[in-house]
């Protein structure tokens, strides 16, 4: 397989993202249990991806998603705007009043430092997008103009029975429309605890990783999401399984980390039966939330713009140091900033 995009030109949006975006409440450097003040942003694990490309790398995209029409659903909206993602597909659903039939997600995260690690508390049920079915969302008029990519990803499959049922409809469709699909496993305890656990995750995970291109996780996500295991033999021989046994994939990659707020980040990449490895020295963090959609979006900016594996491989490496040196989930580089990380350009002060 190839990983070839149609030409930008061709094309109405550069990339799509599929899935929820909630509203993030921040502690800060406390936690949320001692918390007295919370900063808000806006965020998901597929909305992520397509608000890096778009405001870290300038390529126009869009967002595929549904709010409760209430003044939280309106704030996640203002939010969005500021990140210029296109939100034409955005479906507004009624507000009941108090959200018994449905609402918009909520997600409390604190930071983590050091060996206390990262701690998500979301408030997710019943949510607008959850309740998304086959067949609400017209995909001809979302593919029309021309797409060059489709994001989404274990999140949004595992929100609800029908979302991961959306999820294979939209990914079917791009296939049909000529667009590339990328797909990140994402793997979220929480949100598979109540559904069926680990084995309804993978049942689940490896129906839509069957109908994908692009294919990016951790290796917590490979093990808890697929069923695979990383043994003595390494990421090398994990990443040679995962491509025979879904042979149409043309890109896997693979991240590694280490603790909370100091991390040798590193990833690997099976690219068309040849393998790239890439790491970056111990750097510590702020915010590591957010990161491996950072991540995501780097990656798909190197092969978007043409630039190959390996330079994809360091492009979302250092995005992704980069995304998680500043607050939120979403990120606040810059190309520039992330130019000059690739070329090991410290952070001395410009003036």
């Amino acid at each position: 397989m190839t990983l070839a995009f149609k030409p930008a030109a061709a094309c109405r949006f550069d990339a799509i993202s599929l899935g929820e975006v909630m509203l993030r409440f921040d502690p800060g450097e406390l936690r949320i249990h001692t918390a007295r003040s919370l900063r808000v942003f806006e965020g998901g694990g597929e909305y992520n991806v397509a608000r890096g490309l778009r405001r870290c790398f300038g390529l126009r995209t869009a967002i595929v998603t549904a709010l409760a029409d209430n003044p939280v659903g309106r704030l996640v909206e203002d939010l969005m705007l500021q990140g210029g993602v296109d939100l034409r597909f955005v479906q507004w659903r009624e507000f009941d009043g108090v959200g018994r039939e449905v609402r918009n997600g909520l997600n409390f995260v604190e930071r983590g430092f050091g060996p206390r690690g990262a701690l998500g508390c979301s408030d997710r049920g019943h949510t607008a997008v959850s309740q998304l079915e086959p067949g609400q969302i017209d995909w001809n008029a979302v593919f029309e103009g021309g797409v060059r990519c489709l994001h989404t990803g274990g999140v949004f499959a595992a929100l609800s029975d029908t979302t991961a049922l959306v999820a294979r409809e939209a990914m079917q469709s791009a296939q049909r429309h000529g667009t590339r699909v990328s797909y990140d496993l994402n793997f979220r305890d929480s949100l598979w605890r109540g559904a069926g656990g680990d084995a309804r995750a993978q049942t689940v995970n490896r129906s839509l990783v069957a109908h994908a291109d692009v294919l990016l996780g951790n290796e917590h996500d490979f093990a808890a999401a697929l069923g695979y295991a990383v043994d003595a033999r390494g990421h090398r021989e994990l990443l040679r399984s995962v491509a025979a046994d879904y042979p149409q994939l043309s890109t896997i990659a693979l991240r590694t980390g280490r603790n909370a707020s100091a991390k040798t980040w590193g990833a690997s990449v099976y690219h068309e039966g040849e393998l790239y490895e890439a790491s970056q020295a111990e750097t510590p963090i702020l915010d590591r939330i957010g990161g491996g959609d950072a991540f995501a979006s780097g990656f798909l900016y190197g092969f978007l713009n043409g630039s190959g594996p390996a330079w994809a491989l360091e492009c979302a490496l250092a995005h992704r140091v980069l995304a998680m040196s500043t607050p939120g989930d979403t990120s606040m580089a810059t190309l520039s900033d992330v130019l000059r990380v690739m070329n090991g350009v410290g952070a001395r002060v410009e003036r």
